[in-house]
Parts: structure tokens; sequence; C-alpha cells
């Protein structure tokens, strides 16, 4: 995002949360709103959003929560002033690998994350902040351990991610959380799943759940032109669901 550029005034959860974005660059979508909806964060839990960028995720969550104690971790600085803007109530403007020190002053309760999803390559390609935000520099495992540090014992984890990423996210978490849980999520019934939300807990015991895939959409194919959210996709994008499972 460069100095000036536009920004588009954009609406979650049917206008419960409305926020600035560049039109071009780094936009949050439905991935945020799952993020949130599976953050299961109570009154008075202080929650941080790894990879915050505008603040898309932690608003989401706080118009479930408004009582959180909500904080970002942004790379870029110029989305870190953005989600400032947008009303994330603490906004640190850094490193995941090596972040501002009095972020180690406190743990976390819950930990949210989406992390970048494309390997690093030696492409000469410039470094946009779009491939900043998507383009992982170091193993997804060194992502999950790093987040696992700021959390207090027994705080939970989200994180939505690609489904081919689950061997190496179960790898780095298998010494540190368990309730793990990992829901899919499945364009239209029948197809492939390609992302997934992921939750667990630190230092917890309980068993490895796979739920059965989250179907975002009615019908084999998109028919008319209207959405065709299923019924539970709709209460989560539109109304501010929680999601369980």
């Amino acid at each position: 995002m460069t100095e000036g550029e536009a920004l588009s005034r954009d609406a979650f959860l049917g206008g419960k949360v409305v926020l600035d974005q560049p039109k071009q660059g780094v936009r949050s979508g439905s991935d945020a709103v799952f993020l949130a909806a599976a953050t299961a964060a109570r009154a008075g839990d202080s929650v941080l959003d790894v990879g915050c960028g505008a603040g898309a995720a932690g608003l989401c969550l706080k118009a479930r929560v408004p009582d959180v104690n909500l904080h970002g971790l942004e790379f870029q600085a110029e989305y870190s002033d953005l989600a400032r803007r947008n009303g994330v109530n603490t906004v640190w403007h850094g490193d995941l690998f090596a972040p501002p020190p009095k972020l180690f002053e406190e743990p976390f309760d819950w930990i949210m994350t989406n992390p970048p999803f494309y390997r690093a390559s030696n492409s000469t390609s410039p470094k946009t902040d779009r491939t900043i935000a998507r383009r992982a520099e170091r193993p997804l495992s060194d992502w999950i351990t790093a987040c696992l540090r700021r959390l207090k014992p027994k705080g939970g984890f989200a994180m939505v991610h690609q489904i081919d990423a689950l061997p190496e996210a179960m790898h780095a978490l298998h010494s540190m959380v368990g309730d793990i849980a990992v829901l899919p999520l499945q364009a239209r019934a029948g197809r492939p799943a390609k992302r997934m939300v992921l939750t667990a807990r630190k230092g917890a015991r309980g068993p490895f759940r796979l739920a059965p895939p989250l179907v975002l959409h009615d019908g084999a194919h998109h028919g008319a032109d209207r959405e065709d959210y299923s019924e539970v996709a709709t209460a989560i994008l539109r109304d501010g669901a929680a999601l369980t499972f």
C-alpha cells in the first residue's frame, strides 16, 4: 500500500463491523470472519490477532464479545496504522519473530491468526504489501510456535489456513497443545476442502477432533445472481454467530 492510496469502506457481519481497507493490496474477507467466529474468547479475555492487517478479524470478534481486550500485531506499518484507526484497542507494529519488548510482559488468553499461505521463493518480483502478507518467509511451524509462546497456560489458539498445511501444523502443535479440533471449509458439497479452521488449547490433554466439513454454499453450482451461502455460513458471515465444532 502506498501513501495516499485509495481506501474502501467495507462492511462485515451484515454491517455490524465497518472498516477501511485499501482498494488494492491486502483485503480481508470470509477467512477473517471464520477466524473470529472460531475464537471462543469471553468478556475480559486478552486476545492477540497475529498478522492483523487492517483489523477485520479482531473487530468481528469484538462485535460478538465487546468486552475482550483486543490487541493486533502487524508487520507492515501502513496496516498497523489502519487497524488502529479502525478501532483495534492496542496495535503493535513489529515482527512476530522479534516482537516489541512490551509484548513479552503479559501472555494472552487467546491468539488468533491467519498466517501467510505461500512459501517464499527466489522470484525477483517486487515485494508489494500483498506478497509480504501472503508469502511465508519462515516455516508455518515457526509461526505457530512463536504464537504459542505468547499464550497463557490453557490459553486458546485459533487459525485459518490451507487444508494442505495440516500435517505441518500438527507437527508444530503436538508437544505444546491439546484439544486440537479441525474444521474443513468446503466451497460446495462434494468438492475438496481447500481451507480449514483449527483451534487448540495450550497444555490441554483433550483428544484430536476432525469435524465434518462446513459447506459454505448451497447447490452444486452458483446458478443465480444472488448469494447462495448455506444456513450455517450465513449465520456466521452475516449475523456474527460463533463457530463451534
